[in-house]
């Protein structure tokens, strides 16, 4: 196994319309993906997430909602909680935060991407999904500025646009792609960054 500072880490970040492509994205991986996948999906802060039940059932990597502390594994699925922030550290670990709302949001994918970039440089991979609002364009440069790779959702696939639209707006995304495309190019590059580093 990777050390932690080695440890390549794929950063997910969704809203409206973006449970459906995460699913289809986690069922498609393969276990053996040699990297820890952390998750940000918008949601209401006020009701229990059964999102991992949810994921969790249309897939064969292990997935469960972060808690404070958590261990980050290869081929293992972490889940921001509702109402907190998500961040890996350079530990192998997780913290959960209630840090002040990004985008009028929390989680924030762009805590999230931010965070992996610092953990990760370039092993880290940002992938932005269907959603409403431009959360995760600043945490998109961060990424890129490490030296990672961020991939974005394409127009056509996406029920909201907007996300992936703001990431791309940024200049900093390796890859627009249709969601069937998405899985593959994930195995690819972080199979290819593993090996490379």
């Amino acid at each position: 196994m990777a050390t932690h500072d080695q440890l390549s880490i794929v950063g997910i970040g969704a809203s409206a319309g973006g449970i459906t492509p995460i699913r289809e994205i986690l069922a498609a991986l393969e276990p053996s993906l040699p990297a820890a996948i952390l998750v940000v999906q918008h949601m209401d802060p006020t009701h229990t997430s059964v999102l991992a039940d949810i994921l969790g059932r249309s897939t064969t990597l292990p997935v469960q909602q972060a808690t404070a502390g958590a261990q980050m594994e290869i081929g293992h699925v972490l889940l921001a909680p509702p109402d907190h922030h998500l961040l890996p550290t350079a530990r192998g670990t997780v913290v959960l935060s209630r840090e002040p709302r990004v985008h009028f949001v929390r989680p924030s994918v762009d805590v999230l991407f931010t965070a992996i970039a610092a953990v990760s440089s370039s092993r880290a991979v940002g992938v932005v999904l269907s959603g409403s609002g431009v959360d995760g364009a600043t945490g998109v440069r961060a990424i890129k500025a490490a030296g990672g790779i961020v991939i974005a959702q394409d127009e056509a696939s996406s029920e909201v646009f907007g996300m992936p639209g703001s990431a791309i707006e940024t200049g900093d995304v390796d890859m627009v792609l249709p969601l069937m495309d998405i899985p593959r190019a994930i195995e690819k590059v972080v199979r290819e960054r593993g090996d490379g580093d």
